[in-house]
């Protein structure tokens, strides 16, 4: 996925909802300086970040991934086959993490699953609204979550509050792949 067209459709879609820079701030609680920033990028925000613009915006976080951002078609089911998604490669604003989207054409979603494949190493720890589930597929990690750590394998799962920060390393020589669900409350939009 090309990063660079996540910062652009970031910026078109928040000029579709006739938001101003300072309005989405206010609803994200991020800066003015730092979408700014984010929308000049060639680097894609971490995905907590989109889930908390998509959040402000009242879509979904998967309309920043679309090439030609044309609108979703209205379904109550999204059937996504085997290769078929979108993978996000790890990058700095993504600390190592690779993200597989899944379910990217349900619209009205009230949850973002996908597949993480998480690196060696936590270089940030993450912290957002809402809620989050994770399913190790496989190998092993190590979760850190707040000043506690837990070895998750195989088959383990977390249900966690996400705002308490929280990161996971694998262990090992493979690399972990794990099933997350977030859950975001979904902001009134103004």
């Amino acid at each position: 996925m090309d990063e660079i067209i996540i910062c652009r459709n970031i910026k078109k879609l928040r000029k579709q909802n006739h938001f101003t820079l300072e309005k989405l701030a206010g609803l994200t609680g991020l800066t003015k300086g730092y979408l700014s920033k984010v929308e000049r990028s060639e680097k894609a925000p971490p995905y907590s970040t989109l889930n908390k613009i998509a959040g402000a915006l009242g879509i979904e976080v998967t309309h920043f991934f679309e090439k030609n951002n044309e609108p979703l078609k209205d379904t109550r089911i999204s059937l996504q086959k085997n290769n078929e998604g979108t993978i996000i490669k790890a990058t700095s604003q993504l600390s190592g993490y690779d993200y597989e989207v899944l379910g990217a054409d349900k619209p009205g979603k009230n949850m973002e699953p996908f597949i993480i494949h998480s690196p060696f190493e936590i270089t940030k720890m993450y912290s957002h609204e809402g809620e989050e589930f994770m399913y190790i597929l496989d190998g092993r990690l190590e979760f850190i979550y707040g000043d506690k750590a837990y070895i998750l394998e195989p088959g383990d799962n977390v249900y966690f509050d996400s705002c308490v920060p929280h990161a996971g390393k694998s262990l090992g020589d493979q690399k972990a792949r794990i099933l997350v669900l977030i859950y975001f409350y979904k902001r009134n939009r103004q």
